[in-house]
């Protein structure tokens, strides 16, 4: 794809917005406002402003190669409306570049080996490098991205690859070790402000036909979620909205010249009424789905209960299975709560069981209840640190033998090998607790479970102790 195809021009570029007797007839104006509004070079590029300093990899793409040191292949990756797209689109400027456009979505093998042999030529021949920009790589498999690495290694192209994944998960190695990874951050309000209301403005935009209500502008930002392709977006439909309203009211009013009238203002009803619910980042199988419920166990271990409410709002409003909140409830209350609160889990299960039984929206309702329990229970990880500390001992080899008195006595020629021998049945003992050898030689007043103070542990800690005093015959514990 050539970098011509991307050159707009405000003299040539109408807004496409026109009241009642201005209609353009621009073939630009069907584009939408986000690719009209698209930089031109990097000084028009809001935000990521760690990446733009001079002399940086983009800088250097952008422009042209200064000595031995030539332009790296990069890996773009970010959010949707970070500017992956635009950074790329600005690239395509840079002087003796031919870039060239594919998506992953719909090129193979065969696509990229042809740009591959026609980069070498150019290279060879003409002197000119070939860009080529690579959207959703994460989509790519592993063929795919194989067929990328002689050009990428040999520098027969540029690589500029996009992706809203993590490309330590969705790029092999052998690519990533090739290339720069730059790591585009979610736009500020007032970036994405500044891209709003230049918008507004330019010729390439809205060209001035509309005004933007300062309280609707606000809105905007609220809902993009901090996308600027859905900010314009939205900018883009409130200005239909707005400018379809002064329509009506000319038709309703007969004679009133268009002309004269003021300039349609935006409003915050305008802007509700094209944009009506907020954009929420979430990938279910990406880092949005792993990085939102870390947050969520985090903030009830935490004892935030605000906090942990308004991450499973998150995940509801974003369409999360509700199941996969539930498991992580349940594990959750034994993990963090454990014996500080034996009802914990029960109530976990609970509310797992009821997601399943009454499925959404109404599960919401016991993930709820569920959530603000275990953020405001007592604390203790005592068993769950137990267990582990038994795991990483049996993982180092002590697992000594059986106590030869607690071993299965039931079958015939037992009791020669001394099998159950001098065992005492704990239920015949005083308060049912029989002083004897319970673990291996090795592990003999060894503690795994330490209670803690909080909750129903502090119980247990007076408790357990009595117990491993009589149980151990008042050895000392290790």
């Amino acid at each position: 794809m050539s970098s011509s195809l991307f050159d707009v021009s405000p003299d040539n570029e109408s807004s496409g917005f026109a009241p009642e007797g201005r209609v353009t007839t621009s073939p630009r104006a069907t584009a939408p406002l986000a690719v009209r509004m698209r930089p031109r070079s990097l000084d028009e590029v809001v935000g990521q402003k760690h990446l733009l300093k001079a002399g940086s990899p983009l800088q250097v793409l952008a422009g042209a190669d200064r000595g031995p040191a030539g332009p790296s292949s990069i890996m773009l990756w970010g959010p949707p409306g970070t500017g992956k797209t635009t950074i790329a689109h600005v690239i395509a400027r840079g002087a003796h570049r031919k870039f060239v456009e594919l998506s992953a979505i719909t090129a193979g093998v065969k696509d990229v080996r042809a740009v591959m042999d026609q980069a070498l030529t150019d290279r060879d021949l003409h002197g000119r490098t070939t860009v080529l920009f690579l959207d959703e790589i994460h989509r790519f498999t592993k063929a795919q991205q194989d067929a990328l690495l002689p050009g990428v290694e040999n520098r027969w192209v540029v690589l500029v690859a996009a992706t809203t994944e993590n490309p330590s998960f969705s790029v092999i190695a052998p690519l990533l070790s090739r290339s720069l990874l730059l790591t585009l951050q979610p736009l500020e309000p007032e970036d994405i402000g500044e891209l709003v209301d230049r918008a507004v403005v330019d010729p390439r935009g809205l060209n001035g036909e509309v005004r933007l209500d300062p309280q609707a502008r606000a809105h905007l930002l609220e809902l993009c979620g901090g996308d600027a392709r859905k900010a314009l977006t939205g900018l883009e439909a409130a200005a239909a909205v707005a400018l379809s309203a002064v329509v009506e009211a000319d038709e309703s009013d007969g004679d009133r010249d268009s002309e004269a009238a003021d300039t349609p203002l935006i409003t915050v009803e305008h802007t509700t009424e094209a944009m009506d619910r907020a954009v929420l980042r979430y990938d279910r199988d990406g880092d949005q789905h792993y990085d939102v419920i870390s947050a969520f166990i985090k903030s009830i271990r935490g004892s935030d209960v605000d906090a942990a409410l308004h991450y499973l709002a998150r995940m509801i409003e974003a369409g999360e299975d509700p199941r996969f909140i539930a498991r992580r409830l349940i594990i959750s209350a034994s993990e963090d709560i454990g014996t500080a609160d034996p009802t914990a889990l029960h109530t976990a299960v609970a509310a797992a069981q009821a997601v399943q039984l009454i499925g959404m929206p109404e599960g919401r309702i016991p993930l709820a209840q569920a959530t603000t329990l275990l953020a405001t229970a007592p604390k203790s990880n005592a068993s769950y640190s137990a267990i582990d500390q038994a795991i990483a001992d049996v993982r180092a080899g002590k697992a000594g033998p059986v106590p030869l008195h607690l071993r299965d006595a039931h079958y015939k020629g037992a009791q020669k090998l001394g099998h159950g021998k001098g065992y005492v049945y704990a239920h015949g003992a005083p308060n049912a607790v029989a002083p004897q050898q319970y673990p291996p030689d090795e592990l003999v007043g060894l503690d795994y479970y330490r209670p803690t103070a909080y909750g129903h542990d502090r119980e247990l800690a007076t408790r357990v102790d009595k117990l491993r005093q009589i149980v151990r015959g008042g050895k000392n514990k290790k």
